[in-house]
């Protein structure tokens, strides 16, 4: 039976992912490092790229900015998989261009959920390219020109007191524009909103 969706797992060591997805109901192929990773996306259609950060030949990042360099697969998802948990390098790696990301060691459930969110918002963007509509979360709220300059700084790894020196306000204000940034975007911490806000085009 086809699975429900196709995944191509970028990992040195994929046993695990390899075995325990196919459980799910997902198709998958297994590549060993970025290079390996690039000739079986050119050769094949994929859904979703799980894709591991620290590999031989050619890392995760690496791998991430070949793929949306590249017009064919530029809009490819693709979730990264580090042990790496600085706020600053994970929000660099959605800069980039990862549709998410889940730090090592990880529970399979926390996985299976954001795969299938990933693969329920590639759907969504397909349908919202076939239709041309520009709507986005309609019921989200307009983020304030200063809320953006929050939210901007936040993508860059800016601490709320980096922040707070940089626009020239307290600690405490810079805490209420998030709180109030979370609950336009309904999102519960700063890298949500940071991948909300990039996929919507509110921040550069």
């Amino acid at each position: 039976m086809e699975g429900i969706a196709k995944i191509l797992i970028v990992d040195d060591n994929p046993k695990y992912l390899a075995e325990a997805l196919p459980m799910y109901g997902y198709d998958v192929d297994v590549a060993t490092d970025g290079l390996e990773a690039l000739k079986a996306i050119a050769s094949m259609n994929y859904d979703l790229i799980l894709l591991d950060v620290m590999m031989p030949n050619m890392d995760g990042w690496d791998t991430l900015k070949a793929i949306r360099n590249n017009k064919d697969t530029k809009t490819l998802p693709v979730i990264m998989i580090t042990a790496v948990s600085e706020d600053q390098k994970v929000v660099s790696g959605l800069k980039i261009g990862a549709d998410d990301y889940i730090l090592k060691p990880f529970v399979l459930p926390n996985l299976l959920a954001r795969i299938e969110a990933v693969l329920r918002r590639s759907n969504w963007s397909k349908e919202k390219q076939k239709h041309q509509t520009l709507t986005i979360n309609g019921d989200l709220k307009v983020l304030t020109e200063r809320e953006k300059d929050v939210l901007a700084l936040v993508a860059q790894g800016a601490s709320n007191q980096d922040i707070a020196a940089k626009l020239f306000i307290r600690d405490v204000t810079v805490k209420t524009h998030l709180n109030t940034i979370f609950k336009k975007l309904k999102v519960s911490n700063r890298t949500q909103a940071v991948l909300l806000a990039l996929q919507m085009n509110l921040i550069n």
